[in-house]
């Protein structure tokens, strides 16, 4: 029993993170479940039945919150469903030992890039409107979806800091269209797992607990992403990134980092991350009072003065 709750606790908290962050669910769930003796397949397989449910209520919060942009879902979950039921057939019989390093250099780019964009600069004002493209979408998808089920987690990872950097779609849709979308992954991913695997192993009971904390956290963090600044989501975000994949890269065996010198580093990465977050909030706050200072505008418009001195004239 006290597994269980711990499991729905692990599920809570995993979906509120990723729910806010457009990241860290199948992180957090699969670190759980082989710390426990589960085999990496059967991880995978779990944490991805239990996100069919937890996607599928995430994305229904996010879009009533207005969270999602439905071409982003469309250009980037399909393949990133064909990426996942690719790499979950495979699991068994892939390595992926050497690719882990080199996506954590990507991606700790990535995320210095958006950490710094939005702590300095907040949203980015785009003159070009233009939407996404497909040709930049379809390979995120499917190598996200692929990275996603080899390794219990990695849609959100390598989905949300490549869109955010792109700057053409705000933090809080970036986040929603990341979430609603991963349901067709996780979909994809659950169906490949059950043809190459089966059913043995696969514990229905620790996939409903997960599930059910999931479910909870769902709303909560659809509703804290839209009310977050985009800024100081962005410093958020960014930060994660970075501290997560410099643990996948430090502990690899291209670096082997361990003990003290490993622990220094992630201070180091703790205390700028910190910073700007707090750089955002005072940035926030400031914007904030610069609007309430502003002059009200004032009850006749600009162009309205014609009209006003004619009316006097014939007064």
């Amino acid at each position: 029993m006290r597994t269980l709750v711990l499991l729905a606790l692990v599920g809570f908290g995993a979906q509120l993170v990723d729910g806010s962050l457009g990241m860290a669910y199948g992180v957090t769930s699969t670190t759980l479940l082989l710390t426990v003796g589960l085999s990496p397949a059967m991880t995978s397989a779990t944490v991805h039945l239990a996100e069919i449910g937890t996607t599928l209520a995430s994305g229904a919060a996010h879009w009533k919150f207005g969270n999602v942009d439905w071409k982003v879902v469309r250009r980037i979950g399909i393949p990133g469903a064909i990426g996942a039921f690719l790499g979950a057939t495979v699991l068994s019989n892939l390595s992926t030992e050497v690719a882990q390093p080199l996506m954590a250099i990507i991606l700790l780019c990535l995320g210095a890039y958006v950490l710094s964009r939005f702590t300095l600069r907040g949203l980015p004002q785009r003159k070009d409107t233009t939407p996404l493209r497909r040709r930049f979408l379809m390979p995120l998808g499917v190598v996200a979806g692929f990275m996603d089920a080899t390794g219990g987690g990695g849609w959100g990872p390598v989905g949300t800091p490549a869109l955010l950097a792109s700057g053409k779609i705000e933090p809080r849709k970036v986040i929603g269209s990341i979430d609603t979308s991963e349901f067709l992954v996780a979909v994809a991913a659950s169906v490949g797992f059950l043809i190459g695997i089966g059913t043995e192993g696969i514990s229905l009971t620790w996939v409903l607990a997960l599930l059910a904390g999931g479910l909870v956290a769902a709303p909560i963090a659809a509703f804290l992403v839209r009310i977050v600044p985009p800024r100081l989501l962005g410093s958020i975000v960014g930060g994660f990134i970075i501290l997560t994949n410099a643990r996948t890269l430090l502990t690899s065996d291209l670096i082997g980092l361990a003990g003290t010198p490993l622990y220094v580093v992630y201070g180091v990465i703790i205390a700028v991350w910190a910073a700007a977050v707090a750089w955002s909030v005072r940035a926030v706050l400031r914007e904030k009072h610069t609007d309430a200072e502003a002059p009200h505008t004032p009850d006749t418009a600009p162009g309205d003065e014609p009209e006003r001195e004619q009316a006097a004239a014939r007064g």
